[in-house]
């Protein structure tokens, strides 16, 4: 009886251990202005700094780590795309965070020319996925200094896959007005993923980030080509939950889904990981109670902390085999 339980418990881990190999979950997280606390000459950081509008002191800073970190973790992810994340030293120290610290996250990120300093990057779990190779794609258009695409191809226990982690040129100054620039970062994302398909079309590619257009809107229906059709190249799973009225972050009381993650045909039909399904994280805690319909719970109110997360909500994308 006494070996019965050790042999037990050794199957039921292994079982386990199975069907976590048949399940991978690939998330997105806009983390709202996850800045260190040291200005930096070439950025416009200066609100975030110790003596800024802010009054980001090092005790903020540690506690926007562990929030940040306490989502990631609940989102149980292999891959996890990041938007405004100010350099490496933010990186480190967010993988460090306890939450985290089981999970053995690595991360590739490059600076980019952003004036404000926000960056994209790509938290990985060493454990199921090997970094082949990165690069840091620019945005081609004249007098246009904002993210590049982050791309980076690896093996995803034994598939290969080519990520794009994506932060679009914001609406700031108006949807018409600035409606020309994510055209051009949608041109970016279609050239580096027809120049994947041409060397192998059933090509396993994913596409993420905060589009800062809707899976509707021109920019990434018509001219990245995602659609809400599993048999076309590039297929967008967001599309039914944004016409429901869901979304991932508010603007004017209305919900926008500009956080997605999509994924060209190889990852819907085929061998090896498939999409399986898509969802918001939209769990009570990192939700607003004090506003109608439950907005994300942001950091900070005005210029106070506010001891919160994010102004976006997390996706996750399921995939199995």
């Amino acid at each position: 009886m006494k070996l019965l339980l050790p042999l037990l418990l050794l199957a039921l881990g292994g079982c386990y251990a199975q069907e976590k190999q048949t399940r991978c979950a690939i998330a997105f997280y806009n983390v709202e202005n996850l800045f260190d606390t040291v200005d930096d000459p070439r950025k416009q950081d200066d609100e975030f700094t110790p003596r800024g509008a802010y009054r980001y002191t090092d005790k903020v800073y540690q506690q926007k780590l562990h929030n940040i970190a306490t989502v990631i973790s609940k989102l149980d992810a292999v891959l996890v795309g990041l938007a405004e994340v100010e350099n490496n030293t933010v990186l480190k120290d967010l993988a460090n965070q306890a939450p985290l610290s089981g999970r053995k996250y690595k991360y590739v990120w490059y600076d980019s020319p952003d004036p404000r300093g926000i960056d994209v990057a790509l938290l990985y779990d060493a454990t199921r996925f090997k970094v082949l190779s990165s690069e840091a794609i620019p945005i081609q258009m004249m007098g246009l200094a904002t993210r590049d695409v982050l791309y980076v191809k690896g093996i995803l226990d034994g598939d290969t896959l080519h990520v794009h982690v994506n932060h679009w040129p914001s609406r700031g100054e108006g949807l018409k007005e600035s409606m020309h620039k994510r055209r051009a970062a949608a041109i970016t994302n279609e050239k580096n993923i027809r120049r994947i398909l041409a060397v192998n079309p059933n090509g396993k590619i994913i596409i993420m980030g905060d589009m800062n257009d809707n899976p509707d809107d021109e920019s990434i229906s018509n001219i990245l080509g995602a659609k809400n059709d599993k048999t076309a190249k590039l297929y967008n799973p967001w599309y039914t939950l944004h016409k429901s009225g869901k979304g991932t972050s508010v603007y004017n009381r209305k919900w926008d889904h500009f956080d997605q993650v999509i994924v060209s045909h190889g990852l819907v039909s085929g061998k090896g990981w498939r999409f399986d399904k898509a969802e918001i994280y939209d769990a009570d805690f990192i939700r607003n109670k004090g506003f109608e319909d439950a907005y994300p719970l942001r950091s900070f109110k005005g210029y106070h902390w506010n001891n919160g997360y994010s102004d976006h909500l997390p996706v996750i994308l399921h995939l199995r085999k």
